[in-house]
């Protein structure tokens, strides 16, 4: 699967999408629930609200069993892969001292991609804009949810300041990349977690307020910038910690 080109990303990223190819099993807009208060694309909302809810707050046993295993093996939380990926990324060994690493998490790593792509293949269409255009909305922080009131922020984005997450992300993912787990989808999403990263790291988005977007123009620039990087431009550049250099 193939990484869209910049003029396509770049029409769709930010403004005039057409309507989403719908796959068997794909929620229409109109099947959400209302939500009172609620501010943001609909399917957007629904999408990162679901994708939160059955990786963390309503996991089923066996996520929470993988989160678990894979903390224990590197110090007490899986976030801290990502310092474990920093620091094998420089070495001249990289990747294979990477992927001999993740290698002992191949049954987690492999739940973990099967449910998140699941989720994605909910709401979107691989590898398709209005996938993309749902991380700019959520590094952007303009997805306002009061169904998340009672969990952590109504405000989806990625929590923490600084937001190290995407960090983690993409160390997952190239974990996954490296042990042949969904090579290619995960070599077309890793970019849209860039994206993200690049977006809110500009914007700071208030973890519990309704956010003002950003420019058209600087979506535009990020989208620009980020959406068509490869995975080995993309391990060059989160190196840079915590925000994207320059």
């Amino acid at each position: 699967m193939r990484p869209l080109n910049r003029r396509t990303l770049l029409k769709a990223s930010f403004a005039g999408i057409g309507a989403t190819l719908v796959l068997p099993g794909m929620a229409f807009a109109d099947e959400f629930p209302a939500v009172p208060g609620m501010v943001g694309d609909r399917r957007a909302n629904e999408f990162w609200y679901r994708f939160d809810q059955e990786l963390l707050f309503e996991a089923k046993p066996e996520i929470l069993d993988a989160y678990t295993t894979i903390g224990k093996a590197i110090g007490g939380s899986p976030d801290l892969l990502a310092q474990n990926w920093l620091q094998m990324v420089t070495s001249p060994d990289y990747p294979a001292n990477y992927t001999e690493f993740v290698s002992q998490f191949r049954s987690q790593f492999e739940l973990l991609s099967r449910t998140q792509l699941g989720i994605m293949d909910r709401f979107y269409r691989p590898n398709s804009p209005e996938l993309a255009q749902a991380f700019g909305y959520f590094g952007a922080g303009v997805l306002f949810d009061p169904r998340r009131a009672g969990i952590e922020s109504e405000v989806h984005r990625m929590d923490g300041d600084p937001p190290i997450g995407y960090h983690t992300w993409h160390a997952f993912l190239r974990g996954m990349m490296f042990l042949g787990i969904s090579p290619e989808r995960w070599a077309c999403i890793d970019p849209l977690v860039a994206y993200g990263w690049a977006v809110q790291s500009v914007a700071k988005p208030k973890p519990r307020e309704v956010n003002q977007p950003l420019p058209p123009a600087t979506m535009a620039r990020l989208a620009y910038k980020w959406l068509p990087r490869t995975v080995t431009q993309l391990d060059r550049d989160f190196q840079s910690v915590p925000f994207p250099a320059r």
